[in-house]
Parts: C-alpha cells; sequence; structure tokens
C-alpha cells in the first residue's frame, strides 16, 4: 500500500489531484503517490507568496533565523525518516542518505545565523553637504526548482538562504524525488512558518516554470539541473528580466601527478567518481594520472572498484546503488560501447548489475586510455564508469582539464605547494579539491565557471544571490 501525499500551499495541506507515482529505481516498485498542482494554483501560491512577504522581509533576521533553526532540530529529530526516505526515491546507499540529511541541517543551521550578517555600509563622502550609505534587502518572491540528485541538500541551498534573507519561497522539487521535499514541508509547517513564506509545488515543469518565469510577482528563480535546461530558463527570462541563479551541468577532471599520496589518490578518485552511484554534478568524469605512476594507479584502482558493493541502498554495507531510470542506465551503457570501439580499453565492469532484474544497476566500471573525443570525456557520465587517461606534463594536464565547456569542480592531487597555487589560479572551476574530493561545505560558496551556471550557493554568497543592492544618498545642511 502506497501512502498518497498531498503539497503545502499557503500554510494548508492540500487534497492530492492527479498524483504522480513515484519509483524506487531500486526494484521498480511503486513507493508514494504524490499530487500535483495546476498552473492556476501556481499563480495563486505567487499572491499568497506576495502577501506573505511585507510581514516576512519586516519581521528581524533573528526571528526568521529561529524559525530555520526550528526546522533543523525538526528535521534532525527525523533523522532515520529522512534517510529512509531519500534511499528510497533516489536509491542512494542508506549511509551516503544519512550524510545527505547530516549537510542539510548544518546547511539550515549555518543560514540561521547568516540572516543576521547581511551587513551594509556607510560610505566616505567626496562632495560636502552629502551623506551616503548602501543597504541590503530582500529580492522578493523566489521559485526554486531543485533537482534529483540530492533531492533534500540541493532544495535546502536554495531555501535556507532565500528564507533567511527575508524571502518567501516556492520549491518545485524533482518528479522523481518529491518524498524528501514532502518532509521539509511538514518540518516548516511544524516549526510554524507564517503561511505563504514557504510552499511546495509538483507538477508539469513546463508549466511551473513558465508562471515562475512570466508572472511579475516572482522576482527570482533558483535553478540546479542541467546545462540545457538552464539555457532555457535564460531564454525564457528574456521577456521579464527575471533574475536567475543557475547550478548546471559539470564535467569534472581529477589530477594526479607522479608526486602524490598514491594511496589517498586513488581513495579520493574512488569517492569523487562513486559517491551517490556517479550522479552528482562535481563527481569526477575525467581521470588524468601522470605517465610515472599510470599502470600502479589503474591496477590499484581497478582493485578497489571490484570491491565496491552494489544492491539496493537499504542493505547494510552497499556502496553502489541505482541509477535513477531505465534511460540513465542506458546512456551509461552507451558512453561505456563508444569509448570501447574508439579504443578504450574496459578494466572492470562495463555492463548491467546481473544481481537485480528489476533494478537499474550498472557494474562499477574503468575505462584506461580513454581518446578525448569519446563521449564520456565530453558529457556528463551520470553513473559509476571512471575513464583514465595518462598525461606527462602539468602543463598537458592543466590545458586538458579545461578543455571543456564546463567549469563547476576541479580536483587535483600533488605534494608540491607550488604546484598547488599554479592549479588553483590556472584550473578554471569554481570549486577545486587539492588533495581532497569532498570540498562542499556550508560557509563556503559553490558554483560553476563558463556553462556550469550563474552565481554561487552556500557561504556568504549564497545569501547574496537572494539580496539586492540599493545606493542612498543623502543631502544635508553643513
Amino acid at each position: 500500500m502506497t501512502d498518497i501525499r498531498g503539497l503545502y500551499l499557503n500554510g494548508r495541506w492540500i487534497d492530492p489531484r492527479e498524483p504522480i507515482e513515484v519509483v524506487n529505481p531500486a526494484n521498480g516498485k511503486v513507493i508514494a503517490r504524490v499530487g500535483t498542482v495546476t498552473r492556476d494554483q501556481v499563480r495563486q501560491a505567487l499572491s499568497d507568496a506576495k502577501a506573505a512577504w511585507p510581514a516576512w522581509r519586516k519581521m528581524p533576521a533573528k526571528q526568521r533565523g529561529q524559525y530555520l533553526g526550528k526546522v533543523a532540530d525538526i528535521l534532525e529529530r527525523r533523522e532515520e525518516e529522512v534517510t529512509r526516505t531519500i534511499t528510497l526515491e533516489n536509491g542512494k546507499p542508506r549511509a551516503q542518505s544519512r550524510g545527505e540529511w547530516a549537510i542539510s541541517v548544518d546547511h539550515l543551521q549555518w543560514f540561521a545565523a547568516e540572516g543576521a550578517r547581511t551587513y551594509g555600509r556607510i560610505v566616505p563622502y567626496q562632495a560636502p553637504g552629502k551623506r551616503h550609505m548602501v543597504i541590503r534587502t530582500p529580492v522578493g518572491v523566489v521559485g526554486a526548482i531543485a533537482p534529483w540528485n540530492f533531492p533534500l541538500v540541493l532544495a535546502l541551498r536554495k531555501v535556507a538562504p532565500a528564507l533567511a534573507a527575508g524571502c518567501p519561497v516556492i520549491l518545485k522539487p524533482a518528479s522523481a524525488t518529491p518524498l524528501s521535499a514532502v518532509i521539509l514541508a511538514e518540518a516548516m509547517d511544524e516549526a510554524g512558518v507564517p503561511p505563504g513564506v514557504f510552499q511546495l509545488v509538483l507538477g508539469k515543469s513546463s508549466e511551473i516554470a513558465a508562471e515562475l518565469l512570466e508572472n511579475p510577482i516572482c522576482r527570482k528563480i533558483t535553478f540546479t539541473g542541467s546545462t540545457e535546461v538552464g539555457r532555457q530558463l535564460v531564454a525564457g527570462a528574456a521577456g521579464s528580466l527575471t533574475k536567475l541563479s543557475l547550478e548546471l551541468g559539470g564535467h569534472a577532471p581529477v589530477l594526479v601527478f607522479d608526486d602524490a599520496d598514491f594511496d589517498r589518490a586513488v581513495e579520493g578518485t574512488i569517492i569523487a567518481k562513486f559517491r551517490n552511484t556517479g550522479q552528482s554534478c562535481i563527481a569526477a568524469n575525467r581521470v588524468y594520472v601522470q605517465a610515472g605512476i599510470y599502470e600502479r594507479f589503474l591496477e590499484s584502482l581497478v582493485e578497489r572498484s571490484k570491491l565496491l558493493k552494489v544492491g539496493d541502498g537499504l542493505e547494510d554495507g552497499v556502496e553502489i546503488g541505482p541509477l535513477i531510470d531505465a534511460r540513465a542506465l542506458e546512456t551509461a551503457v552507451t558512453h561505456i560501447e563508444e569509448a570501447r570501439l574508439r579504443g578504450a580499453r574496459v578494466l572492470c565492469g562495463g555492463k548491467r548489475w546481473p544481481g537485480s532484474s528489476d533494478g537499474h544497476f550498472l557494474e562499477p566500471t574503468v575505462l584506461a586510455d580513454v581518446p578525448e573525443d569519446a563521449l564520456c570525456m565530453r558529457e556528463e557520465t551520470f553513473a559509476p564508469v571512471v575513464p583514465v587517461c595518462r598525461f606527462e606534463s602539468e602543463e598537458e594536464a592543466v590545458a586538458r582539464a579545461n578543455a571543456t565547456e564546463y567549469g563547476l569542480a576541479a580536483y587535483a592531487f600533488t605534494r608540491d605547494l607550488s604546484r598547488l597555487w599554479r592549479l588553483a589560479e590556472n584550473l578554471e572551476a569554481g570549486t577545486i579539491g587539492i588533495n581532497d574530493t569532498v570540498p562542499a561545505t556550508s560557509q563556503c560558496p559553490f558554483g560553476g565557471l563558463k556553462q556550469s551556471g550563474w552565481g554561487r550557493e552556500l557561504g556568504m554568497e549564497g545569501i547574496d544571490a537572494f539580496l539586492e543592492t540599493k545606493h542612498i544618498s543623502i543631502g544635508m545642511e553643513t
């Protein structure tokens, strides 16, 4: 028996309408049904958010932060339910779902405090009889569109700073993974967040996005997803000049130099590639290893990859779960086969995992000697597939790492401090992990260069995204 869940609009739970099915990707079974909204209901949600805005923006930031703190406390109390829900709807191993839950709570706690630090400034005057100040004010009603691969934490990277800044938020989660957002709405309701300040909508993406783009009440849209959809939002926002924050696709390189801590580099590459079954915008998509350790690195990487336990994320010890759907599995297999036809060696994996006939599982796969024109070297492979290539010099490695339209994340392993600084300055990515493949943290900005997006989430920049800057010039008697 599956749950049938309603949506949260203007402080009320509405009865489910034309519910969509939520499927567990590990076994293909329907685990819940969640109601959808019409475009008219989205329009009404925007009106209700506009009505709630004056009181929310005037509320002291410390008080807004107290609401966020209560939401964090509620999610903390519901740890087991949240982690199980993420695994059921997304498929990721439960230990990784617990990690997502933990950083989600941390994001709420960080922005609960950061809202009180949105400082303006007094500017020295240049002309007699004038005084100048700069103040920060909330941008207005925000539409937040979250993806399926991290269904709770990537929603909160938008919702938490927007609320902290004084902006009402309408959250649209991915249709494949809405249950985490329903739990978030329950926490908002229990915490007493005023009606209209946080609302949850679900339904046809094109209709919801069109209303957010065309309705002048919506002052800002924040989106995580593919670069292709990001371009569509940019085109749609042109007429209204709706402000956008876009966290888009990635194609992260890993550079492993001869002088690296070898074991750390192997383990770090495993984490960067196989976390969340490779379904991450900052996942390692290309691994470049210096010639002196290339064959040794491949041997260790293959040995370690073969040890990864594949299965249902609810099982103990599982490290590789299912891909989100059949199409994702088909795309990954296509990338593997295309690389093989171009001369790459398949050192392990390369095919559907035989342990399940119902889920969308792929064996952890290592490819060697992958040519630069292979699909997996040019497009995101949202799967547990790691292409490995040899390089000779630092200059070559950096050039190949930067030879992409994306610039979200990059990783490197080296003990050379001078090289560390050169890589930090020369790699074209918004986040660079050096000897670290888990760089994301609440207090530091996250976002991409080139076609990986506009703007930043997290850190002080994360709340800046939801604030307007005003210059106030005052004439006075001297």
